[in-house]
């Protein structure tokens, strides 16, 4: 029934930002139809959501029917597999709401449980658990990173003045939304442009609780990033990552690292810029699973351009800037003609605060 596996879902969602770069997975157990055990995965290298469903189920798991939001995996990881303690646990049927696109596991846990007599079923409401782990479906399929390109503009599609001052243009409702959002993503790429004009922390400050912050990129193709920069000092347990290119001073290099930050060596683009597409690979093999954009108008319309951008999320502040010389979002040369226009699809426009945030899916991006 769908009322188990949305619970299943709920309880994968709760360890949002927690398990890169495992999926958040939520299980249910059922007999007699009532729930009499449940579980999520809470953190990569502890058990999954199985294990605790059955662990609170205790001996009632015995002819029962399981819900989970991803195939029981079948492999030793970190932790054994999960379709062993489902054929000890007595578990009758199993439902599931999408099949693991790992390759490791990938129909081959199903394939154990029936093997063993269990029945399993596929399908259910896998379009909602697909989206709950975009970033692990991304990750997995290609080794590279779910990348958000989320910016704030005016409602003239301005991101600063003519001046270049930008704080604040949304309210404090959307930039709180954004520390969530930082909440849960592996890092926060920003170009170097955005840290020598303000001189961004890139932290997560939420309120009411502790936030996790997430691993600090500069796209800084000749190491240009000033010493004194908050991303080089500030008191994190993130570490600040610079993508330089191989023909940046050797001695600024050696300065950034003696902060304690990391240069990363990344091949150039034509125009000698930073390769976005070779940095996403090179974080992908560091097991980065997500990274949100929070650049000004020059690193988005790279981002654009070199097609690294799964998803958008724009917040608009209804208020007007102006200025011919003012930055709108996207910079760059731009498009000659609209048939070569970037579009959207799967949008979603909701408030914040009094700010509007769109949401959108960059189209034909499939995995």
């Amino acid at each position: 029934m769908e009322k188990f596996m949305r619970r299943a879902l709920e309880l994968a969602a709760q360890a949002r930002g927690c398990t890169s770069p495992n999926p958040m997975v939520g299980a249910v157990i059922v007999k007699a139809g009532e729930i009499v055990g449940e579980g999520y995965h809470h953190k990569a290298g502890t058990p999954h959501a199985e294990i605790h469903a059955i662990n609170n189920a205790g001996g009632k798991a015995r002819g029962a029917q399981l819900y989970v939001t991803l195939e029981p995996c079948c492999h030793r990881g970190l932790t054994p597999p999960c379709t062993a303690a489902i054929i000890q646990a007595g578990i009758s049927s199993v439902v599931m709401a999408m099949q693991d696109p790992n390759p490791l596991v990938s129909g081959r846990g199903k394939a154990e449980l029936e093997a063993h007599g269990i029945t399993v079923q596929s399908g259910l409401l896998e379009r909602k658990a697909r989206k709950l782990n975009e970033f692990y479906i991304k990750y997995i399929t290609t080794g590279l990173p779910f990348v958000i390109l989320k910016s704030a503009m005016s409602i003239d599609g301005k991101i600063a003045t003519y001046t270049g001052k930008s704080k604040w243009i949304t309210s404090e409702v959307s930039r709180q939304k954004v520390h969530e959002l930082r909440d849960t993503v592996d890092a926060i790429l920003v170009g170097i442009g955005t840290v020598i004009n303000d001189n961004p922390s890139l932290t997560t400050r939420l309120m009411g609780k502790e936030g996790k912050d997430a691993v600090r990129v500069i796209v800084d193709s000749n190491a240009r990033l000033p010493l004194p920069s908050r991303v080089l000092h500030l008191d994190s347990t993130a570490p600040t990552l610079i993508a330089v290119t191989p023909k940046a001073p050797e001695d600024k290099i050696s300065l950034l690292q003696a902060t304690g930050a990391e240069s990363l060596i990344i091949p150039a683009r034509n125009d000698g810029k930073v390769s976005l597409k070779a940095l996403m690979a090179t974080l992908g093999k560091r097991k980065i699973t997500s990274v949100m954009i929070e650049g000004g108008s020059e690193i988005n319309a790279s981002a654009l351009q070199e097609g690294i951008v799964d998803k958008v999320m724009i917040f608009i502040a209804p208020k007007f800037i102006g200025g011919r010389t003012a930055p709108g979002l996207v910079g760059g040369q731009g498009i000659e003609h609209l048939s070569n226009a970037i579009g959207l699809e799967d949008i979603r426009v909701s408030k914040i605060g009094e700010d509007i945030l769109i949401e959108g899916y960059i189209c034909s991006v499939d995995y």
